[in-house]
C-alpha cells in the first residue's frame, strides 16, 4: 500500500480519500452476493454474470425501486459474512485513519438510484443532523463507475466551518438555502467500481 501518512493528510485536508479496493476478493464476495439478491428479489431469469448492475433501471419500476431496496438491506444485514467482507474492502486505510479500535455500526445501507427518478434522492444533509456522531467515518463502496449526478457531492473539508456558521446562522431558513449558498462548493465524486471513498 501507498504511503499511509499521505493519506492522513490529505483525509484531514479534504476529509475525503479515495483507494482502490484492499481485498479483491471481498469485493467479488460483495458484488455477487448483491447481484443474487437482486434476482432473487425481482425474480429475473438472468444469471449473477450477466446482470449488469448499470442496466438495473431495465429491471425494475420506479414505485417498486423503495421495496426491492429495503429487502436487498434486510438481506445484507442478515449475512454474517457481509459486513465482515465490507470492513475488509479498507481495513488498513480506516485503521490508519481512525485506529484500530473501531465500532462499525450495525447496519450497512445500500442506495440505488434509478434514471430520472427524483425520489430516491438525499437533500443535501449531515448524518449528524440525524444523531450520528460527528466522530464517525463513512466507507462508501460503489458497485458501478460514479460520476456527475449519478454520484454524490461533497462539501469540502476547508468549508466545514463556513457551512456550520451558515448552519447555525438566523438567515438560513431550511435546506434549500444552505443549497443555494454553497452549490459552488459542492463537488460531485468521480469514482469507479474496484474503489471505495472513506469520508468525515
Amino acid at each position: 500500500m501507498k504511503n499511509l501518512i499521505k493519506f492522513e493528510n490529505i483525509f484531514l485536508n479534504k476529509g475525503t480519500v479515495i483507494e482502490e479496493v484492499e481485498n479483491i476478493n471481498s469485493l467479488i464476495y460483495l458484488n455477487s452476493f448483491i447481484k443474487k439478491k437482486i434476482i432473487k428479489i425481482l425474480k429475473l431469469k438472468i444469471s449473477p454474470k450477466k446482470l449488469n448492475l448499470n442496466k438495473l433501471h431495465f429491471y425494475i419500476r420506479d414505485n417498486h425501486l423503495n421495496k426491492a431496496r429495503l429487502s436487498l438491506i434486510d438481506s445484507i444485514n442478515s449475512d454474517k459474512n457481509f459486513r465482515k467482507n465490507y470492513f475488509a474492502v479498507a481495513k488498513n486505510m480506516l485503521e490508519n485513519i481512525i485506529g484500530n479500535e473501531l465500532a462499525m455500526q450495525n447496519k450497512i445501507n445500500i442506495s440505488i438510484q434509478l434514471p430520472n427518478n427524483e425520489d430516491s434522492l438525499l437533500p443535501i444533509h449531515s448524518d449528524t443532523w440525524s444523531g450520528d456522531s460527528p466522530f464517525e467515518s463513512v466507507l462508501w463502496l460503489p458497485l458501478v463507475n460514479c460520476y456527475k449526478t449519478k454520484s454524490m457531492f461533497i462539501l469540502n473539508a476547508q468549508k466545514i466551518k463556513k457551512f456550520n456558521d451558515a448552519f447555525s446562522s438566523k438567515k438560513i431558513n431550511s435546506i434549500s438555502d444552505i443549497y443555494k449558498k454553497f452549490k459552488k462548493d459542492l463537488k460531485f465524486i468521480k469514482i469507479n467500481y474496484g474503489h471505495y471513498l472513506l469520508f468525515n
